[in-house]
């Protein structure tokens, strides 16, 4: 089931090593993760759904918030008008869509559409 419009919907992290940051989670947390190729888990039973992505940049702000839209392209000119600016254009994903933006202070965001 989709979330409303503008709430919260899933966060994400980025990550070094994905089996380790597996290891971790699920050690610590409990939490259970789901693969999604060599390059993402996903994780849920943390309170909130989210997921890792691999990379091998340095992590400076490894956080990523991600809201839910029903209307991307609707959603997109309400955060111009707003002051934002569009960071990663609408791509696909399996399970569906997304854009990525930055707040007038810098912050990244997401939103995303559910197929």
């Amino acid at each position: 089931m989709s979330s409303p419009n503008n709430h919260i919907d899933y966060i994400e992290f980025k990550t070094h090593d994905l089996e380790k940051t597996k290891a971790f989670y699920s050690s610590a947390f409990g939490w259970t993760f789901t693969d999604y190729g060599s390059e993402y888990i996903a994780f849920s039973h943390s309170g909130l759904e989210g997921g890792f992505e691999k990379t091998d940049e340095p992590i400076v702000n490894g956080v990523l918030v991600v809201l839910y839209h029903t209307n991307l392209e609707q959603c997109i000119e309400t955060i111009k008008k707003a002051g934002g600016t569009i960071s990663v254009p609408i791509f696909t994903f399996p399970g569906g869509k997304r854009f990525q933006f930055k707040d007038p202070s810098g912050n990244e965001l997401a939103v995303w559409l559910e197929d």
